[in-house]
């Protein structure tokens, strides 16, 4: 899919890779580009359209769509997580809870709410945020993990149901960025710009799935191994 002229429309692009997603888009010729967020208030970036949008709330998804029905390229970026003591935490399903409704169910809402005006166009694609945590163990991001390889698996069911329709969905693997979410989490971390742009890069290439990062391309190197990465961890993958 070629990004000059789409419309483009990313959920949680007020910070972060969500707005690095959207600046990349319109630097690179996007025609439209909707900043979907929770919150729109102070929101000024030239070119870029705020939309609010909480992919919690089935009907905030749905006016969202009805208000972006031009859209021609979804970005789900959208996403939440914390830090939990362990597999056995006592509030592991409490947060599990919390973690499915914004990373795997508010995944879903959005691409079920958009997929008709997607339908409809000659050119279109879906591209889902996911994370390197879905081949990776890490006890103290266990429900994220859960969440988002839930909708790793939903990004591939969708794939092979929309091949046969012209959407091209591409998956997108990483590990720790740097962003307000990792504050004071001593890791190597991405630049969200450049992931936007190498997501960008992939989307138009006609890719299924892009690894952004060292770490995350090692991983995923393990996976036919007898000790896959989610077993033995790659050096330098954390």
């Amino acid at each position: 899919m070629k990004l000059e002229n789409s419309i483009v429309f990313v959920t949680g692009a007020n910070r972060g890779l969500g707005l690095a997603f959207a600046r990349a888009a319109r630097d690179r010729g996007a025609a439209k580009v909707y900043a979907g967020m929770r919150k729109t208030e102070g929101f000024n970036e030239p070119g870029i359209i705020p939309v609010r949008i909480d992919v919690t709330d089935k009907g905030s998804v749905a006016e969202a769509a009805k208000l972006a029905a031009d859209t021609t390229l979804l970005v789900n970026n959208a996403g939440v997580a914390e830090l939990i003591e362990g597999a056995l935490s006592g509030d592991v399903e409490e947060q599990s809870r919390r973690m499915f409704d914004v990373n795997y169910y508010g995944v879903v809402r959005t691409t079920q709410a958009f997929a008709p005006a997607l339908l409809g166009k000659p050119q279109a694609a879906i591209i889902n945020v996911l994370s390197d945590i879905v081949w990776l163990a890490r006890p103290i991001l266990t429900p994220y993990a859960a969440s988002k390889a839930a909708a790793w698996s939903y990004t591939n069911q969708l794939r092979h149901d929309l091949v046969d329709k012209g959407i091209q969905v591409l998956g997108l693997h990483v590990g720790f960025l740097d962003t307000d979410m990792t504050n004071g989490i001593d890791v190597p971390k991405t630049s969200p710009e450049d992931v936007a742009r190498q997501t960008y890069d992939a989307l138009v290439a006609g890719k299924n799935e892009i690894m952004a990062d060292d770490g995350t391309r090692a991983l995923k190197s393990t996976l036919s191994a007898e000790a896959p990465g989610y077993i033995a961890p790659p050096e330098g993958v954390i």
